[in-house]
């Protein structure tokens, strides 16, 4: 009984830390603006980095990946209750997967947040270490290629269950349905910039500022 509790407390905290907006709260704090009536009009990290700056956007980025990381390392306090190693990961993703809701849907700034996609590279991180390498290497290729973060997040996404699975040579069932999960998360998410890929008016990330006009 103590465990449900604990376990219910360990969820809705993971919740409350996704649901710390941290864009939004750098672009209000440091300048003045709400990061959602600008750029892409999303509270992300590469929204950020393209209306506040690298110097603001790269911190949020850092911040946003460090709630996901948090977020799934809070399971390790409950561990010994868990009989096989296949229900503590699942316990593990089920926090990772409460802290990308709170970003999604952030409790702190009207339930109006980002994409996710850097609190899930935190759980990546986590629990994918060596696969996070190899998406981190083709979301780098991609990008530095193309100038497109989304294209170069699509990309990494799409190898993550082939990183998994045949790279890393996985075996536990939830770690690979949550890498399947994430291959079609991500598109769904980024569903308006794949339409802007296809007609060609997606954005190219710049370090330089740029106007704050909506994609």
């Amino acid at each position: 009984m103590v465990f449900n509790w604990l376990a219910l407390f360990l969820l809705i905290l993971a919740y409350l830390l996704g649901s710390l907006p941290t864009a939004v709260w750098a672009g209000r704090w440091l300048k003045g603006i709400d990061l959602r009536d600008h750029g892409s009009g999303n509270a992300g990290a590469t929204n950020a980095i393209r209306v506040l700056g690298p110097e603001i956007g790269f911190p949020v980025l850092l911040v946003d990946a460090l709630k996901g990381a948090a977020a799934v390392s809070m399971a390790a306090t409950v561990h010994h209750h868990f009989a096989s190693p296949e229900w503590y990961v699942v316990f593990q993703l089920t926090l990772g997967a409460m802290a990308i809701l709170g970003h999604l849907f952030p409790l702190f700034a009207s339930f109006r947040g980002g994409k996710g996609i850097a609190t899930l590279v935190g759980i990546v991180i986590v629990i994918f270490p060596e696969a996070f390498l190899v998406c981190l290497g083709v979301f780098l290729l991609v990008f530095l290629s193309t100038r497109y973060v989304s294209l170069g997040s699509l990309s990494a996404a799409m190898a993550l269950p082939v990183a998994v699975i045949w790279i890393t040579d996985q075996t536990l069932i939830s770690k690979i349905v949550f890498s399947i999960m994430v291959a079609v998360f991500v598109p769904i998410t980024h569903k308006n910039n794949i339409r802007r890929l296809f007609t060609g008016k997606e954005n190219r990330i710049s370090f330089k500022k740029q106007a704050r006009n909506r994609n």
